[in-house]
């Protein structure tokens, strides 16, 4: 009578967690099983897990299922992601490579010494933050004098907001923009005689939450990001979801990849967060930018990590077919 429980207790378990999985495919018909996809590659390992005791109970044909689905999942997620993995720049391409850092600063973040501290480490040419309240605000102030060329983007509920802040200068004519309630900022620099458009973002949680509300909101502004972009932000999505493809797609930019787990509660030591985190931190490129080095590196006291971006960008009088080679597209 146990032994017969606990194999429909495995089965049960089996079954949810195949389900979960699967809907997590159908993000286009509803933001609610887009919800599901951002725990893909959990799921399958859960599944891949779950195979010695299917097996113990002598469900061979279930354990084989399980085997195939977990294991044709992470395959083809990695898979995936490994073809878009910002590859080093090319040979060909000579120029200067700049630096972008992106970090959701957390707006409960007691250690803001520790954002500033980051950034003088780091010294990049461009930061994008996130959550960036109120009581963030005199804390930007005080890098005016290194990052003259800055816009924040407060939100009417003040739970958060973008800023860009930049040692290059501002492209002339192009309008610095804040968007949908603060959740986008939106400036054009000028690096070295090219103009490229940088775009900071930051969308709520899933469904049930309220990123189901901003997207309406957000993609019109994508639309409007110019040839030569990079956007970064905390999207609270995974790469492969509906939500995220569909910000990239309204860009016409591409996700980079290869950046792995940069969110977990912030009581988790980093090396727990690199393990089984969530993906939900992005850069996204597009027209004449090469990626040279996408990474996580340590700092800033926040619940995410802090992403560190290293481009350069190919000369404009190159034609369109070697810039689209050169940048792996």
């Amino acid at each position: 009578m146990k032994s017969t429980v606990f194999r429909l207790i495995v089965l049960a378990a089996l079954t949810g967690i195949a389900a979960a999985l699967s809907f997590g495919y159908l993000g286009r018909l509803h933001p609610a099983l887009d919800s599901f996809s951002h725990f893909r590659v959990h799921l399958a390992v859960l599944l891949l897990i779950l195979v010695p005791v299917l097996l113990l109970v002598r469900l061979r044909i279930e354990a084989l299922f399980a085997v195939l689905l977990g294991g044709l999942t992470l395959g083809t997620t990695l898979w995936e992601g490994a073809g878009a993995t910002p590859a080093h720049a090319s040979s060909a391409v000579a120029g200067p490579v700049y630096k972008v850092l992106h970090l959701n600063v957390y707006y409960r973040n007691e250690r803001q010494d520790a954002v500033l501290s980051l950034i003088g480490e780091v010294r990049p040419d461009v930061v994008m933050l996130n959550e960036v309240s109120a009581r963030w605000h005199e804390k930007a102030r005080l890098l005016e004098g290194m990052y003259p060329y800055t816009l924040i983007c407060p939100k009417p509920d003040d739970l958060g907001g973008t800023a860009i802040l930049s040692r290059r200068p501002f492209v002339t004519g192009f309008h610095p923009q804040c968007g949908a309630r603060g959740d986008v900022a939106h400036l054009r620099y000028d690096f070295g005689g090219q103009a490229v458009d940088m775009i900071a973002v930051h969308l709520g949680w899933p469904w049930p939450f309220h990123q189901q509300k901003q997207m309406p909101r957000v993609l019109p502004l994508m639309r409007e990001v110019g040839p030569t972009a990079i956007l970064a932000g905390d999207l609270n999505s995974a790469p492969w979801s509906y939500s995220a493809r569909s910000l990239a797609d309204a860009a016409g930019a591409r996700i980079l990849r290869g950046l792995g787990s940069t969110y977990l509660h912030r009581i988790a030591p980093d090396w727990l967060r690199r393990t089984i985190g969530l993906p939900i931190d992005h850069v996204m490129v597009k027209g004449a930018v090469v990626p040279v080095k996408l990474q996580t590196i340590e700092g800033g006291n926040s619940d995410h990590l802090p992403v560190l971006f290293e481009f350069t960008l190919l000369p404009e009088e190159k034609p369109a077919e070697v810039r689209q080679a050169a940048v792996g597209e």
